[in-house]
């Protein structure tokens, strides 16, 4: 047998080996996430909303929807003065646990965009995420979403930002969804 023909057989054994072998591994089978329960604790928040302000003035509408076989959440706000924002809801799998991505037509601005991550699950059904904004001035803001279920089919949420490391916080957003079907 020559050299090349040698040559030519290793090449077709490793070959073989690597695409028979090497495209199974790594290949587990996974859960779909619609039927993992941890992609399941936003469910309450999916729809369409008006939104009102604590005195039933209408402040917006957002759209929440499941998208990528229920891998993600895809939020769609646009206030009643017609600013827009969007966000990315996700499971960060090494930390078991949803983060939040936000961001707005005016992302360059400071809370143009945000980056939280669940940190609490309220024995109500709620929800908290928290983030860290940075400032321009090179201050740092925590900055907290609360997302809770009501009883009559509402969902309310409130936003809250600290400046002294979360030792007292200041309420910036508090707002009710009620579901356009119902309303």
């Amino acid at each position: 047998m020559g050299k090349y023909h040698q040559m030519f057989i290793v090449l077709n054994v490793a070959c073989f080996f690597f695409l028979t072998v090497g495209s199974t591994y790594g290949q587990q089978e996974y859960k779909p996430c619609d039927e993992l329960s941890a992609y399941q604790k936003l469910n309450f928040w999916l729809g369409k909303w008006h939104v009102y302000d604590s005195s039933g003035t209408n402040i917006g509408e957002n759209h929440i929807e499941k998208i990528l076989n229920g891998c993600a959440i895809l939020e769609h706000w646009k206030s009643a003065k017609g600013s827009q924002g969007k966000s990315l809801f996700y499971v960060d799998n090494q930390l078991q646990t949803w983060k939040q991505v936000w961001v707005t037509e005016n992302a360059t601005a400071p809370w143009g965009t945000k980056e939280k991550q669940l940190i609490e699950e309220l024995e109500d059904g709620g929800v908290r995420f928290q983030g860290e904004i940075h400032l321009s001035d090179g201050k740092s803001v925590l900055d907290r979403t609360t997302l809770t279920p009501v009883k009559d089919g509402r969902v309310r949420q409130v936003i809250e930002h600290s400046t002294d490391e979360g030792k007292t916080w200041k309420l910036s957003f508090d707002a009710f969804y009620v579901r356009k079907s119902d309303h």
